[in-house]
């Protein structure tokens, strides 16, 4: 047995379908991942996040955007700009042009 079917094996035992493990994240677990990130940056509650408030009034710094950008490329499964957090400045913005992308691209 090939690696990649024992891969394929132990994925369907564990319930992971192929479609599954790579998924085009929507636009809400995108929102709630910013949200996790950003609540944990600033050790604050998750529901305390208000999506539509800038990341600058936050206080995030281009060191802490660029770091962000490079997690979450790692969560969508897709490369991002650096500057992803200062061209859509809230997580709404984030989620929503981010999804729209991913979608796009899968379309393709």
């Amino acid at each position: 047995m090939t690696q990649t079917n024992m891969l394929s094996t132990l994925a369907r035992r564990l319930g992971i379908g192929a479609a599954e493990e790579h998924a085009v994240r929507n636009e809400e677990q995108i929102r709630r991942w910013m949200m996790e990130r950003l609540a944990r940056q600033l050790n604050i509650a998750v529901e305390a996040v208000d999506t539509k408030r800038r990341f600058d009034e936050y206080g995030l710094d281009s060191r802490v955007a660029v770091k962000v950008s490079g997690e979450l490329e790692k969560f969508v499964e897709r490369r991002l700009s650096p500057a992803l957090l200062f061209e859509q400045p809230t997580v709404d913005d984030v989620a929503r042009t981010l999804a729209q992308d991913l979608v796009q691209k899968a379309d393709d």
